[in-house]
């Protein structure tokens, strides 16, 4: 969702249709140098979250049986969770930030609504209000290897950048009162999000973009093509649908906390020890499309999630679920009915400023 459209339009901004019938920005000109340039120095994307807000004297315990990570107890922290289905498939992933007297979830945009109606309808008579906040506040991502002096030098009254990741802190972008977010380093860039009102979303847009350090604004393509290139699993793509141990999203879940929906699934592979498929890098002579199908020799090996030319690496790339066993690194992908030569590597395809946490893990 983008609540400063008419600054992304004075910047020649195209946009995409999300899920939920709102618009984010697809991309500005040139996508390709727009990339290289927040991998050489700092960009900014308005992010399309979903947000929801749960308040009440329940809200810590109610969201934490909810979901697979630990939802933190201290104001100023945060974590990433998903929330799963009866059958451990994973039906949103989200970060949840405490913020004093409310938690914030922040989920994809589409999976706002149907989280809160979800939520709302298992409040029983715990003290727990879960309403959608989405159009409340206005959300920029900050990523690249000199973000950190970028948000250093326009954000006032804090106690300079936050610290670990997740953690966030809180200050003024000129007029407008922001809380700035460590990220994950989903780009494998350092990174930050920062988070507004949304009636002071332009004042910030157009802080972070002229003042202080230079920064490029960009757009989803850039930034699904650099998650890509940074081994980050996104939840369309890659985590809808799928087991959390399959995806290797281990940083989302915690094996030592009470019981969550799915949370069976989810022990009984991990105490098998190894899940039928994992999440690889794939490096194709050809640009597949998503869902091409992977081979190793004649047999049918796994499938392409997505697939870009990438920018850094000069070159097709791809995401690919594989069989967990499968031995040979030299596999092929059927690319308009043709099975073309691609190599399985491990992920992360490139090693920026930071690493992401999403990096799939296994335990075999």
């Amino acid at each position: 969702m983008t609540v400063v459209a008419e600054e992304h339009e004075a910047h020649g901004a195209t946009f995409r249709e999300l899920a939920d019938g709102r618009r984010a920005v697809e991309a500005y000109h040139r996508p390709e140098r727009t990339a290289t340039a927040v991998r050489n120095g700092v960009g900014v994307i308005e992010m399309g979250y979903g947000v929801v807000a749960v308040t009440g004297e329940d809200r810590h315990e109610f969201v934490d049986d909810a979901v697979s990570n630990r939802v933190p107890a201290a104001d100023g922290e945060g974590c990433y969770a998903l929330l799963l289905d009866p059958q451990g498939a994973i039906t949103t992933d989200m970060y949840v930030y405490n913020a004093g007297e409310q938690l914030l979830v922040f989920t994809p945009p589409a999976r706002a609504a149907p989280l809160v109606e979800d939520w709302s309808e298992k409040v029983f008579i715990q003290d727990v209000e879960v309403r959608d906040a989405s159009s409340d506040f206005g959300v920029f991502g900050v990523h690249g290897p000199t973000s950190t002096e970028k948000v250093a030098s326009v954000l006032h009254g804090g106690s300079g950048s936050p610290d670990p990741r997740l953690s966030f802190v809180r200050g003024s972008l000129g007029d407008a009162g922001v809380t700035v977010v460590r990220t994950d380093a989903p780009l494998g860039e350092e990174g930050y999000e920062v988070v507004c009102a949304a009636d002071g979303a332009n004042e910030v847009f157009n802080t972070l973009l002229t003042r202080g350090l230079n920064a490029v604004p960009f757009g989803y393509q850039v930034y699904e093509t650099l998650a890509l290139e940074a081994g980050t699993p996104l939840f369309d793509t890659e985590l809808a649908g799928r087991i959390p141990n399959v995806a290797g999203v281990r940083n989302a879940l915690d094996f030592e906390k009470g019981c969550y929906v799915g949370q069976e699934v989810v022990s009984k592979v991990e105490n098998q020890g190894r899940p039928s498929q994992r999440l690889v890098g794939l490096l194709p002579e050809t640009l597949p499309q998503a869902g091409a199908a992977v081979f190793d020799g004649d047999s049918a090996a796994g499938e392409v999630t997505r697939a870009v030319e990438s920018p850094t690496l000069d070159r097709a790339a791809a995401m690919a679920y594989v069989d967990f066993r499968l031995a040979s690194d030299d596999v092929t992908v059927r690319v308009d009915g043709d099975e073309v030569p691609a190599e399985v590597v491990e992920l992360p395809l490139y090693e920026g400023s930071d690493r992401s946490a999403r990096i799939p893990e296994y335990v075999s």
